[in-house]
């Protein structure tokens, strides 16, 4: 949190006032103040006064010059003001009320000069105003009023307008209107107000005098409110889908003056007021406005715009008060620091026809390869433009279709890569600003690779500062402490029941797409997020309304989340990380299936058993792999019933899993070759693939955040590192010839795209089948788990192709294999085998896989 600047020591507006005190009210002051009914019986008396004639009231002499009324109908009346000329007692008090702040300079926000105001006319006459009642008075000062408009500012009021001012440590604060310039009387704890005889309430300013400084400024109690009723109306419904519009800090032109919007949701705050950069994070002279049932808190500020930093001051139920970062905050400090910060985009994007053609074709039926990145450690200390140089033309290299990034919303700590948000629409600062982001998503498309984003619904952290009881109680969680505690990570659960939280989640999935052109969305830990049993034992979880272990709340919340961003943002797709076996999470939302819920709506669903199955049967000895048979083979009895992602993510090569070279059986060359055969078998099975940064070249160690991949294995002076580039190369050309290949990926999700040749062959660890594009195209994917070479190994294929020639073999020698190659066309014979009317007799490497295609 940033600290806040020094203040007198034992300062309390609430105390009686001491010598030296800033917001002290002189005793000769107090006793000789006007009450209201004092005032209307001095001005009735006095009737018009002749021009020049001098009075004394209170002890003090004022010069006054009578208001000559215009002609002009509905004009304010005006007139030239003369300085204001304190007598000594006057002085002396504002110079103690100086001293308490000789630490501080003038608030930031308008024209400061360093000389007082010097006057242009004689005074006006400025008639003692009501002042404020003691309640109003004392809940400004504590920082518990909820409706400081309307008691600040201008208003009506019999004999013209009131004006009041709430500026603690100024030495006087004075009213300008066209040439009207006049002085506020000094209530005392930082109030001024005095009353005008005005016909309407004019634009103004303030002049407002404090030791060594003068500020001219607008006031920003004289302004109406910012939000419209629609607006209200759609927060207050759940709907707004464009939240992230109205909420947080917004520099704009309102009633024709620049400043910023502030808004934050905190329906139990008894009131909210702003702190920041520009009031030294003292918000006692800056009280936000209550909007009603709709919990939203309002204050738009003049003068201040980007770059500002700022938090909400937040008082509690209890009459506690806490600082918290905005929840919907654009921007935010580079962490530690906490603060939040107003901000504009000005980027212009490049990626027009990127845009334009990335929804031709579903995700499900098109080419699809993930390189997922954590952008902090890939190039560690590079920036979001810098990174833009680098990482584009890397992957555009290796061939991938897509990078995922692990989450760029900005988290506290770097260790929990992400997965702890604290500014869920604020990308990371630690890399730059949002138009920094912004322009590295606009190189990888204009590179023509695609943007998926980690997205992280399930829960948040709890620091102080930021959405735990948010404002003084449950808000953004679940009120029953036993749906908020999140039971593995010790953070806290979305109340998805809410619908003022929903709407912050979904109209967050909305912003990153349709703000930062991010192409999709693969949402973390769903699993957690559908069972109220996650990782709970009995007793440590309530069943839902019909008795159940189904979290209803959040199934509607992600169906809503997945309607609203496909209907919002075509060509996108949304990624479940989803490990249990619910029914439906890549099927649309109004099909209800055998469990009676509808589709969750997701576009893909991560494999999580194909991973877990596939690498537990490769990280055994090839000796042993004939009695796992089974784990390699499973994953086709379900292939169909979701659109899956097969991942190797960064979960799989970090805390003691072993990168994923080294989870491979043998000596070192067994061990790539192994990885090179494994890794063409996933590329040709159904579904899209993922791999994480590192493991495309056969990096040996875990990952670290801390300093990411081992690029040093790439460097030419590195005796080893022809091994590595070998497994580099070959992933290149996996995916060259997968994206050129529509039967690796067109039929991903029908079964009539997939035909096993051979599955039973655990003897031989031989795993073989067909791929087949929509109009029939055929692919053979051979697969040989096994350290020795099989000669004349025959295989059944289909009798309408001619000839079979090999486009991609995981042991040829550039890639680091032995060589064992089929260099010319495969011919079939007219023998039938393993159910075809025809068979291929090939050769089979050491530890490979094998794909041929018609010649």
């Amino acid at each position: 949190m940033t600290p806040s600047p020094p203040s007198p020591q034992g300062f309390d507006p609430r105390e009686p006032k001491a010598p030296k005190d800033p917001k002290k009210v002189p005793a000769e002051k107090a006793e000789t103040r006007k009450t209201v009914a004092e005032a209307a019986t001095a001005k009735k008396a006095a009737g018009k006064k002749a021009a020049g004639k001098k009075t004394t009231a209170a002890g003090k002499a004022v010069t006054k010059k009578a208001v000559t009324a215009k002609a002009a109908t509905k004009k304010a009346v005006t007139a030239k003001a003369v300085a204001k000329k304190a007598v000594a007692k006057k002085a002396v008090a504002k110079k103690s009320v100086a001293k308490a702040v000789a630490k501080k300079a003038a608030p930031r926000g308008s024209a400061v000069r360093k000389s007082p105001v010097e006057p242009s006319a004689e005074p006006v006459e400025v008639a003692l105003s009501p002042a404020l009642d003691a309640v109003d008075r004392e809940r400004l000062l504590h920082g518990t009023h909820h409706q400081p408009h309307a008691v600040l500012g201008a208003h009506p009021a019999p004999g013209g307008i009131v004006f009041r001012a709430f500026r603690p440590y100024a030495l006087s604060v004075t009213v300008v209107t066209g040439d009207l310039r006049a002085e506020l009387h000094d209530d005392g704890d930082g109030f001024f107000s005095g009353l005008l005889p005005l016909r309407e309430t004019p634009a103004y300013r303030l002049v407002i005098a404090y030791e060594g400084a003068v500020q001219e400024t607008e006031d920003p109690y004289r302004f109406l409110p910012t939000l419209g009723d629609l607006d209200l109306h759609l927060m207050g419904e759940g709907r707004h889908e464009e939240l992230w519009t109205v909420l947080g800090a917004h520099p704009m032109t309102h009633q024709g003056v620049s400043g910023t919007r502030f808004c934050v949701w905190a329906p139990n705050a008894r009131a909210v007021r702003l702190a920041g950069s520009f009031n030294f994070w003292d918000g006692i002279g800056y009280p936000m406005r209550s909007l009603g049932s709709s919990g939203v808190w309002e204050l738009f500020v003049p003068g201040i715009g980007e770059g500002e930093l700022y938090k909400f001051d937040i008082t509690r139920p209890d009459g506690s008060r806490t600082q918290r970062a905005d929840p919907m905050a654009r921007r935010t400090e580079i962490p530690p620091a906490t603060s939040s910060v107003v901000e504009a985009s000005h980027y212009e994007w490049g990626d027009e026809e990127w845009l334009a053609s990335r929804g031709e074709r579903p995700a499900h039926e098109a080419p699809l390869s993930i390189y997922e990145v954590h952008l902090s450690s890939w190039r560690p200390g590079l920036t979001y433009r810098q990174l833009a140089e680098q990482l584009p033309a890397y992957v555009k290299e290796l061939g991938f279709t897509h990078v995922e990034l692990m989450p760029i919303a900005e988290h506290p700590f770097g260790g929990s890569w992400g997965y702890q948000v604290t500014g869920f629409y604020a990308p990371t600062a630690r890399l730059g600003t949002p138009d920094d982001f912004r322009f590295l998503v606009d190189a990888l498309h204009r590179a023509g690779i695609g943007v998926i984003m980690d997205w992280v619904p399930a829960h948040f952290p709890r620091d102080d500062w930021a959405l735990a009881e948010f404002d003084g109680r449950t808000l953004y969680e679940h009120e029953d402490p036993l749906r908020a505690a999140h039971p593995d990570w010790g953070t806290l659960e979305f109340d998805y029941g809410r619908r003022e939280v929903r709407n912050f989640l979904v109209a967050n999935a909305v912003y990153w797409c349709e703000e930062f052109h991010i192409d999709g969305l693969r949402v973390d830990a769903v699993a957690s997020m559908l069972y109220l049993d996650y990782s709970r034992e009995p007793g440590q979880w309530r069943p839902n309304e019909h008795g159940g272990r189904e979290n209803l709340d959040a199934v509607a919340f992600l169906q809503e989340m997945n309607a609203t961003v496909y209907r919002r943002v075509p060509g996108v797709v949304t990624i479940a990380e989803e490990s249990t076996a619910w029914d439906g999470v890549t099927r649309a939302t109004h099909h209800r299936g055998p469990s009676g819920f509808g589709g969750l709506g997701f576009g893909l669903k991560w494999n999580m058993g194909w991973m877990h199955d596939s690498l537990q049967y490769m990280s055994h000895e090839p000796v042993y792999r004939r009695y796992h048979h089974g784990e390699m083979t499973f994953s086709m009895v379900y292939a169909y019933s979701e659109n899956y992602v097969l991942p190797i993510s960064h979960d799989e090569v970090v805390h003691g899993k072993k990168s994923l070279v080294s989870k491979m059986p043998g000596d070192w060359w067994q061990q790539r070759a192994n990885l090179r055969a494994y890794l063409a078998y996933m590329w040709a099975h159904p579904g899209k693939q993922l791999l994480f940064m590192g493991q495309e070249f056969a990096q040996g160690t875990e990952w670290s955040e801390e300093h990411g991949p081992d690029w040093w294995l790439l460097d030419p002076a590195y005796g080893a590192q022809a091994d590595h580039r070998g497994v580099r190369e070959l992933v290149g050309d996996l995916n060259s010839v997968y994206r050129s290949t529509p039967a690796l990926w067109e039929r991903d999700t029908s079964a009539d795209g997939f035909e096993w040749v051979v599955g039973d062959a655990a003897d031989d660890n031989v795993l073989a089948f067909l791929r087949r594009d929509a109009d029939g195209t055929p692919l053979l994917a051979v697969s040989h788990f096994s350290p020795v070479v099989r000669q004349d190994y025959r295989l059944g294929v289909p009798d309408d192709i001619s000839a079979w020639c090999e486009v991609l073999n995981t042991d040829a020698g550039r890639y680091g294999g032995s060589g064992v190659l089929h260099p010319d066309p495969v011919k079939p014979e007219p023998q039938p085998w393993h159910g075809h009317p025809a068979s291929v007799r090939l050769t089979l490497p050491p530890l490979s896989t094998v794909w041929l295609r018609p010649a």
